[in-house]
């Protein structure tokens, strides 16, 4: 199965390799061609330019794969590379990551599989906060 992992930061090039240790045959697209330094001994592909170009994408093999996760460093660029890649090359399984909660849950409800981190650290340190035992304020009269 292939897969298409638009930005190679730290989040893309992690998602990259975990996905190719399992057998994907995976190809990553960044604009920073020192970016691929980040997946260390690489065997799978890599592509230099911007992943709202047609011609990136289709070499990177977005025609063929049944999976991409978008992870630029911008949610604007992310949610659009998000939309072409499930609306031109039809791919189903589409993760866009998305650093706004307020956009993530709107592009989620519009059918774009969004992750939000910025949701999920507020979601965790909120409970980790009321796992602690600290003492339950008492009420002055």
């Amino acid at each position: 199965m292939h897969a298409v992992i638009i930005g190679c930061g730290r989040v893309g090039s992690s998602v990259a390799k975990q996905l190719a240790a399992e057998g994907w045959d995976v190809t990553c697209v960044d604009e920073d061609e020192n970016a691929l330094a980040r997946l260390g001994a690489w065997k799978g592909g890599f592509v230099v330019g911007h992943g709202m170009d047609k011609d990136i994408l289709e070499a990177a093999g977005a025609g063929e794969a049944e999976a991409a996760v978008v992870a630029t460093d911008g949610d604007n660029s992310n949610l659009v590379i998000g939309q072409i890649l499930q609306r031109r090359y039809g791919i189903n399984c589409v993760v866009v990551r998305v650093l706004d909660p307020a956009r993530a849950e709107f592009y989620a409800r519009l059918g774009l599989r969004t992750v939000c981190p910025t949701q999920t650290a507020i979601s965790t340190l909120t409970e980790a906060v009321r796992a602690c035992e600290v003492p339950v304020p008492q009420a002055t009269s």
